[in-house]
């Protein structure tokens, strides 16, 4: 008998660069069963790569850490790269960023390391064809062994094949779209953190609030997806640790060593440090693209504020069709 090959259809990974993941907006309604919401850290980028695809908003994406992908594309297809400022090229010629861009069979697609910003979003049209089961995601989280390709947590690697449809000719020949300047950022700016001041905040004397929203912190080394360890004044805590009680999105912690760690996308469910606030989706966005040793400021904003900006990010982009 003789074995038979599937047919390739989609893009071939030939380096993955340092971490490189699937993911799309993150899992709803999983932390009480310990498992942590995952998605693409930065949501502004990830977003516009799939409007720019007139993709629905959901759909999985790539995310690729401090650059280093090399892929060959098995389809002819149209992508969008937004985040990062990387070198991008096809076939060796510069291409633009934050803008749709036919691919075509044999093309070879590589990315290097980012001149500002730390990740990159890589959508295709119509996303990658990958299960979205667990929390109705394909979210990667590593530490989980969920998520991805294969739902093992698998993060994308040398001689996979990421499964995308092939456009047709009529398709790859409509026009294409890129990103308005104001809303590409710049992540080179001093980075100015929004925070919602928590039910713990009482546990902070004042000297210690005034210190937290008038100096300067640093982004540690110790920072990941699971959170980014700031280096700076301590801050004074008045009481003992807490009953352990779940973690929000961007909850601010500060351990007996009074600094703040943010906690972030791929996060531990439950903890027992007390909480100054939270930093707001919106502004997560930003801190996701920041280097180890980037100055961070803190600015505190009401929920209100907070939930009109996220309300006015959901409305924008559930929207069907791309922005010229």
């Amino acid at each position: 008998m003789t074995k038979t090959t599937k047919p390739k259809n989609g893009l071939e990974i030939i380096n993955a660069g340092f971490l490189t993941l699937l993911q799309d907006a993150g899992r709803n309604q999983v932390m009480h069963q310990g498992l942590a919401n995952g998605g693409a850290m930065d949501r502004h980028a990830w977003a516009w790569a799939n409007r720019l695809l007139g993709n629905n908003y959901n759909t999985p994406a790539l995310e690729i850490t401090f650059g280093g992908l090399q892929l060959i594309s098995q389809v002819a297809t149209r992508i969008a790269i937004t985040g990062a400022e990387v070198p991008f090229t096809i076939n060796g010629q510069p291409q633009a960023l934050w803008s749709s861009i036919n691919l075509m069979p044999g093309d070879k697609l590589q990315l290097d390391a980012p001149k500002a910003g730390l990740r990159s979003y890589l959508a295709v049209g119509g996303g990658f064809s990958v299960p979205q089961n667990l929390g109705g995601s394909c979210a990667t989280l590593v530490r989980e062994g969920t998520g991805g390709q294969n739902e093992n947590g698998q993060k994308v690697a040398e001689g996979d094949l990421l499964p995308c449809q092939s456009l047709t000719t009529k398709e790859l020949a409509q026009q294409s779209f890129k990103v308005p300047a104001a809303n590409i950022p710049d992540y080179k700016q001093p980075l100015l953190l929004d925070v919602i001041l928590g039910a713990q905040v009482d546990r902070f004397p004042a000297a210690s609030l005034a210190r937290f929203f008038n100096e300067t912190y640093r982004l540690s080394p110790q920072m990941d997806r699971m959170g980014a360890r700031l280096d700076g004044p301590p801050l004074k805590v008045i009481g003992e640790r807490l009953i352990s009680e779940g973690i929000s999105l961007g909850a601010i912690q500060v351990t007996a060593d009074g600094q703040p760690i943010i906690l972030l996308n791929d996060r531990q469910t439950i903890g027992g440090y007390p909480k100054l606030g939270a930093v707001t989706p919106r502004s997560l966005d930003a801190l996701a693209q920041r280097l180890p040793g980037s100055e961070v400021r803190f600015k505190a904003v009401s929920l209100h504020q907070a939930q009109l900006r996220e309300k006015e990010f959901l409305q924008f982009f559930n929207k069907k069709s791309p922005t010229k």
